[in-house]
């Protein structure tokens, strides 16, 4: 399975959050400490806004700031959301032209696999990711 560069984004700013709870943090903060765009970064973060990962301030001395806890952001619920509803391949949600997709076995261990994964994101949180901050921090936190 590959996740989209729209989740791994979505984690990444999470996690900048989370090691920088005590400040407020802006796009340019997280672009420029991960040297990627700040277009992107605005889709992910006004995305993380409407599903309340993340609350935003406006104003002078405006950016953003976690709305939860690390421990209340389960992987596997983010995950989910960010990737949506697509399968590791267009027959698994009925999409597509093949031929043998009423007959197809394939179908559903490639549901079976999916779920596993997000099984498995599911035993994880956010504060699981930034469990060594020390570490993380050095990278992460603005000097």
């Amino acid at each position: 399975m590959h996740l989209s560069r729209f989740s791994d984004y979505s984690v990444r700013v999470l996690m900048y959050l989370a090691l920088n709870q005590d400040h407020v943090v802006t796009i340019a903060n997280i672009a420029d400490t991960y040297k990627i765009s700040e277009n992107h970064l605005t889709k992910v973060v006004h995305y993380l806004g409407q599903q309340a990962y993340i609350k935003t301030i406006r104003g002078k001395g405006g950016g953003m700031r976690l709305n939860k806890t690390p421990a209340e952001i389960s992987l596997g619920d983010l995950f989910r959301k960010t990737e949506g509803k697509a399968g590791l391949l267009p027959c698994v949600n009925g999409e597509g032209d093949c031929c043998i997709m009423s007959v197809c076995r394939l179908i559903a261990i490639l549901n079976e696999s999916q779920q596993a994964l997000y099984q498995v994101f599911d035993k994880y949180t956010l504060a699981d990711l930034v469990v060594d901050k020390s570490s993380l921090s050095q990278i992460l936190t603005p000097s």
